[in-house]
């Protein structure tokens, strides 16, 4: 069993632990050498089934197996996401499946560049948040280049032990939109959330987001006591890809999404057209 990678997006790579993280502490993480495979199913809460393709995040990548090329791995995500953090400045990192005391672990080595001319004639030893000491250092003319590995401790899931998890089926949704900036969603749901907390009398809290087929996004929070909302417009409805939906061309035309879009409209005033998810917190 063989997996090494080079990565190529560190940031996309760091950003997704991180997101990943705040859902659950481990991650099943299936790899092969056309996509990876992020997994979390909490004992209650919500699943994620996250797929993406290689280039998102490796630039090169080995996968042998006995299992197809198809290498399951338990990873912890905050081992994974510290290790990725002190990666975000290198000039390149690379990741590989080993072994340190016969168990498994994920190297991470990382090269980071800095100028000579920063540091004194002679080497001394430099401290590292991470608790982690630099395998070695080399001088090449004006810069030295810095290798720095570290090991984060993985559990290798055998076929049969995942052969029993499936994503769950879900049916076509009604809109597909692009979300505006996640910072501006961010702002917006904690000052909602805020506004809530604020109000002692209130018991039960209704979150629920809203999309229609016309670039409109709407964000709201509903008490016993209030009901505040916030549109986005003028967002994008992204074409779909035959090759995604089933039945191609004729699935696209009797898709739901077709529907809707011959309701509701484009300044996000009028009541039809929406599909709504929420969630809702009792106190």
């Amino acid at each position: 069993m063989r997996f090494k990678a080079s990565i190529q997006s560190i940031n996309t790579f760091t950003k997704l632990t991180a997101s990943l993280n705040s859902l659950g502490p481990l991650a099943w993480v299936k790899l092969s050498e056309e996509q990876v495979c992020f997994t979390i199913i909490p004992e209650q809460g919500t699943q994620v089934w996250a797929v993406l393709h290689i280039d998102a995040i490796f630039e090169t990548i080995s996968v042998q197996s006995a299992a197809n090329n198809v290498i399951n791995l338990e990873v912890p995500l905050v081992a994974l996401n510290r290790a990725l953090k002190s990666a975000v400045n290198a000039t390149s990192a690379n990741i590989r499946l080993t072994k340190k005391d016969n168990l498994p672990v994920l190297a991470l080595t990382i090269v980071t560049t800095t100028s000579s001319n920063s540091h004194s004639a002679i080497p001394t030893a430099t401290n590292n948040d991470d608790g982690f000491d630099p395998s070695f250092e080399q001088d090449f003319g004006g810069n030295r280049d810095t290798i720095v590995t570290q090991e984060i401790p993985v559990r290798v899931l055998a076929p049969d032990v995942v052969a029993s998890l499936h994503e769950p089926q879900t049916r076509e949704p009604d809109v597909h939109i692009m979300l505006p900036p996640l910072m501006q969603l961010k702002s917006i749901s904690d000052r909602f959330t805020k506004i809530a907390l604020g109000d002692g009398k209130t018991t039960k809290t209704r979150l629920e987001l809203a999309a229609n087929m016309h670039g409109c996004l709407k964000m709201s929070i509903r008490t016993d006591a209030m009901n505040i909302s916030s549109v986005w417009t003028d967002l994008n409805n992204p074409d779909l890809d035959p090759n995604q939906v089933e039945g191609g061309e004729d699935g696209i035309a009797v898709h739901p999404s077709e529907r809707m879009k011959l309701v509701g409209s484009a300044d996000g005033r009028s009541e039809e057209g929406w599909a709504m998810v929420s969630s809702m917190n009792m106190r």
